[in-house]
Parts: structure tokens; sequence; C-alpha cells
């Protein structure tokens, strides 16, 4: 008999590595949840401190991963312009110490990374378009590809975009929730309709991830939906997938909202080469939106 993969996952208490734990214990591998936070539901837990090496090390010294997906980060786009101390030490130093030790224990490792990366002036960007970030949070992300890329030979770089989930995870809520809530109370949202990304189901970008993972398929992927929308649309295809009054969505432009970080307008993914390659594909906005809908318990 064959013994199970053994996989570490930081970040596992977050909104993917939460929903990709759940996916990995069921499929019967060993499952550490590296968490700093709020405890992780699924799998083994490890408190880890992804910018402390030595913390790292002893991780690693237990679980023995074959592979890692490294999922956590400073996310918050705005936190990361504020917190520019923090965001280098989370996003790249922990990066870096994540990738000395997969290196070391000749783990395959998938990297997290972002739409963030691009400056968003177009749009549907490739896998080998040049990366030129315009805020400090997809600064830091390029950088942690850098590293990754400057130290293995073998690894994945997965970048996504927007990621939305049924339940709120490590006590944060997502967009999709968020306009729910909003809409339930009967409250006036107001989102902006010049801001284009690819918003990516957690539970589908899970599953690609689980493929990734099994084959060991390197490189650079988009790994995101497959559906290129506008904030303000995709508030408005939310509220009719589940029967909220979608007319208190009010349009707004991104000069109106007071951001501290600048946003890329276009930030949209091109994810023809997970189309091709991956039999888990990415799904369109539609069919994405009704699978969560189901994950929420509305039949």
């Amino acid at each position: 008999m064959v013994a199970a993969m053994n996989i570490l996952v930081t970040g596992a208490s977050g909104l993917l590595g939460s929903k990709l734990t759940n996916i990995l214990v069921g499929k019967g591998y060993n499952v550490y949840s590296g968490y700093l936070g709020n405890r992780p539901e699924y799998g083994i837990p490890i408190k880890l401190d992804i910018s402390n090496e030595n913390d790292v090390e002893k991780v690693f010294e237990v679980s023995k991963p074959d592979a890692v997906v490294h999922a956590a980060a400073l996310t918050n786009v705005d936190a990361c312009e504020l917190k520019r101390e923090l965001a280098w030490k989370t996003n790249v130093i922990g990066t870096k110490n994540i990738v000395k030790l997969s290196k070391k224990y000749n783990a395959f490792l998938v990297y997290i990374s972002t739409d963030y990366v691009f400056k968003g002036d177009r749009g549907m960007y490739c896998e080998d378009d040049v990366p030129e970030p315009i805020n400090y949070y997809g600064y830091t992300k390029l950088k942690g590809e850098e590293e990754v890329k400057g130290m293995l030979k073998e690894y994945c770089i997965a970048r996504t975009s927007v990621i939305y989930g049924s339940v709120p995870a490590s006590g944060k809520t997502n967009f999709v929730l968020w306009i729910i809530e909003k809409l339930r109370k009967g409250e006036v949202v107001n989102v902006v309709v010049d801001q284009y990304n690819s918003p990516t189901h957690n539970t589908n970008l899970a599953e690609m991830l689980s493929e990734i993972i099994e084959k060991r398929m390197t490189g650079t992927y988009h790994l995101a939906g497959a559906t290129r929308i506008s904030r303000h649309d995709f508030s408005k295809l939310v509220a009719e997938t589940f029967s909220l009054e979608k007319n208190l969505i009010m349009p707004t432009t991104s000069d109106k909202i007071s951001w501290t970080a600048q946003r890329p307008k276009d930030s949209s993914l091109n994810i023809v080469k997970a189309l091709r390659i991956l039999k888990s594909k990415p799904l369109d906005i539609q069919t994405s939106l009704k699978r969560l809908k189901h994950e929420m318990g509305f039949f």
C-alpha cells in the first residue's frame, strides 16, 4: 500500500486554505494546516508564523511535506500600503522562508499569487505577460513569485482573482457575502463600474489546485473564474442569483471611493491555459454562483 502524501497548507484557515484542506483531507492525504490566528477546521492544525524562519523549520520537521501550498499572505490591499514593513515581512520574507525549506525537503511548492501583479490597463492577462504592479500588495506578491522562481526548479505559481466562498473565513467576510448581507438588510450599496476582475469561487480554485498538486504540474497558471466582469455587474448577478433587490446596487466610480491603495482598472486573467490542460476547469460566473447558492443551502 502506498503511503498517503503529506501536504502542508499555509494560511489554512483562510478562504482558499479552508476549502483546499477540506478537499485534500477528503481525498485521504495527510494535511498539515498551518495557521497563525484562527484555528483551521480541517487537517492537522499546526501553528505557523511564516515570517519566523525557525518556526517554519520546525513545522517542516514535523510535517515532512511532499507538497506545500503557500496561501498565507497579508492580502488587505490598503493595509499593505499603510503597513509596508509588515507586508514585506509577511509576503516576501515569509515566502522566502517557505521556499528555502521546500527546497531543503524537496517538496513541490504551489505559490498562490494574484491578478494584482498586473498594471490593469488592458485586462485578460496571460501567464507570460510582464507584471507591473501599481500597489504595494501586488509588488510584494510579485517579489514572492521571484523568490520562488529564483530558488526552485519544480514549482507552480497560481495567480487568482477576487476569491469568494459560502462562509466567512479567518473572521473576515468576502465580497459576495458582503453584498448578500447588505441587500438582505435592505441597505444601498455603492459598487464601482470601472473595475474588472475574474471572480473566483474558492471551491473551483481548490479543485484546480488539488489536481495541480496530484500531477505536480509546474510553471505559472492563471486559476480564476472564466468570466471577466465589472464589480458592479458581478454584484447585480449575485442579487439575481439570490433573489435580492438589485436596484439597491448603485453604480459609482473608483475615483469616488476613498481607497488608500490604487487598484488596477482591469486585472482580469486569461484562463485559456488552465482550460486546455486541467480536467478541473475554471468555471463561468453563472455556474460558480449556482454552486455557491447550493453550498449555502439554497436549492
